[in-house]
């Protein structure tokens, strides 16, 4: 058997079988989507971390590239109770290490207890705990990655739907998931997709009909220049933001974030809206939250479970923001109208899109 280990932060080091070789650290965190795991591995909100799947069998429909989120694996490494051997193939060829046979309950409860954490992850014929722990040391706080935008954005812009007669919607590719353009595109919208650290000339160029904001990996504070658009445009453009995108947004007009113990990752997070009263399942995958909202927006759903806040609205600004991910892949589909709700700040003249029959 491969030998295998994984270096918790404090020292404990515990032993696996090693299924794809290599070594790795990051943040460790978990997931309890018991589907979803070919969308999760290519979520650019996993960058910089070590995904743990909380359900024991991982690879039980196989592997399609359709369901990809993002053309490349972005966790650092993955840990599960059970790999299939067509997950460890694809991770292998990704480059990506891959232990099993963990009790991943108590990995999951350490996680649970003392909140995300360092790791290093060493996996081969002749490693030892020592290189485990040395790539522990090695390991940066999620804070600490200053610019991790630019490992999961565009560097040029790219346009999709150019053809479509719908809004244009610039989109901050802060780690987008491919759901958000294709939700986008569904609905009629010619999306600009942007680096994660786009000027203001680059969105002037556009003359957008909306600014969104992606979900994408790290500390909303450290992107600084998506901070700084949302500043310049929304007293006379739409802004929308999902996951990051929300704190990003809260944090431009005034509001704070914080980090959270060990953060949400899931499909079946419940959310509140306050107005209707109606709860909704929801994708999550999310290590920071809005702290305070600040005097520009107010929270208009929350999550049942801790009451962070799950949507923000402008007060004087339109503005609509959601920490969850509407487009739901994977998970429930309950969300799905935020795109309708986002394309209907543009005004009546430039809104030609019927809504999507998802």
């Amino acid at each position: 058997m491969t030998a295998a280990y994984v270096a918790l932060e404090g020292g404990h080091v515990i032993e696996g079988r090693g299924r794809s070789p290599g070594t790795a650290r990051g943040e460790l965190v978990f997931t309890t989507a018991y589907t979803g795991y070919e969308e999760s591995l290519t979520d650019p909100s996993y960058e910089e971390q070590v995904l743990t799947f909380s359900y024991p069998l991982i690879g039980n429909y196989g592997v399609r590239e359709e369901r990809f989120e993002d053309d490349r694996v972005h966790p650092r490494a993955a840990l599960a109770k059970e790999f299939t051997d067509e997950v460890v193939a694809w991770l292998e060829s990704e480059g990506v290490p891959a232990v099993d046979h963990l009790d991943t309950r108590e990995i999951v409860t350490d996680i649970r207890d003392g909140g995300a954490m360092k790791c290093g992850i060493a996996v081969g014929e002749d490693v030892t705990e020592e290189d485990a722990l040395e790539q522990l040391e090695q390991c940066k706080t999620m804070s600490e990655h200053t610019d991790i935008g630019a490992q999961v954005s565009v560097e040029e812009p790219v346009v999709h739907g150019a053809d479509n007669a719908g809004p244009d919607v610039a989109l901050v590719d802060c780690g987008a998931k491919g759901s958000i353009v294709d939700s986008l595109l569904a609905r009629d919208a010619t999306v600009h997709v942007l680096p994660y650290d786009a000027s203001e000339a680059d969105v002037d160029a556009i003359d957008p009909d909306v600014l969104f904001i992606s979900n994408g990996p790290g500390d909303p504070a450290n992107y600084e220049e998506a901070i700084s658009l949302v500043r310049a445009f929304v007293e006379d453009t739409p802004v929308a933001g999902i996951c990051l995108g929300q704190q990003i947004v809260a944090e431009a007009l005034g509001g704070t974030t914080e980090k959270m113990a060990f953060g949400h990752r899931g499909v079946n997070q419940p959310v509140l809206d306050l107005e209707s009263g109606r709860v909704v399942m929801t994708t999550q995958n999310h290590g920071y939250t809005v702290d305070d909202p600040g005097d520009h927006l107010e929270v208009t759903q929350i999550n049942v479970n801790d009451d962070t806040p799950e949507g923000l609205d402008g007060l004087e600004y339109d503005v609509i923001t959601r920490q969850y991910h509407p487009e739901a892949n994977p998970g429930p589909e309950d969300t799905l109208d935020f795109f309708d709700d986002v394309l209907a700040m543009v005004p009546a003249q430039k809104t030609t899109a019927v809504p999507a029959d998802d």
